[in-house]
């Protein structure tokens, strides 16, 4: 691809077994690093993806699982950068305002409803803990992104048994052809 491929996991970051990892290995992408992995505050993790941004000229791919793709959604409501971006793949979005979220995640409500200035496509399950498919089809369809619904694959995390992901990966080069 032609396209620097940024990965944005989500809160507590993504272990080594999991997909995202397993394609920084296979393919070279690279992962924003946030400060704090266990409270994340949604400006700090803005500010982190738009320096990581500007810090080169070459247009992105995002790459998010979880949190992270409410990191999308947040920053694009905001940046004057998104032209850099020409794609997202969100993955498992959580719904961060349901009732039993974690404190940890309390500023990351309300979820940003704005659609997305670039193209995306968001891949849930039927069954995961974080979020109803009804949801995730809902938050989907503000963003302006395509849903692909996996089947009862959790939270599509390392205990999902996905492995190297490779119908994920399709899906991400995809995005970069449109």
């Amino acid at each position: 691809m032609t396209h620097r491929i940024l990965v944005l996991p989500g809160w507590q970051n993504s272990g080594p077994d999991h997909w995202q990892s397993r394609w920084e290995r296979l393919h070279g992408d690279q992962r924003v690093e946030q400060d704090d992995w266990d409270w994340p505050r949604r400006g700090d993790w803005m500010a982190r993806l738009e320096d990581t941004l500007l810090a080169d000229p070459r247009p992105a791919l995002l790459v998010a699982h979880s949190l992270g793709c409410q990191l999308v959604a947040a920053w694009a409501a905001h940046s004057r950068h998104t032209d850099r971006v020409r794609g997202a793949l969100l993955v498992a979005p959580p719904d961060t305002e349901q009732a039993d979220m974690p404190p940890q995640l309390y500023s990351w409500r309300p979820i940003p409803r704005q659609r997305l200035p670039f193209p995306a496509t968001a891949v849930v399950s039927s069954d995961d803990p974080y979020c109803s498919p009804e949801r995730a089809a809902a938050m989907a369809s503000d963003w302006g992104a395509e849903v692909v619904t996996l089947g009862p694959y959790g939270h599509i995390n390392s205990q999902s048994g996905l492995g190297d992901w490779p119908q994920g990966r399709a899906l991400l080069e995809a995005l970069a052809r449109t």
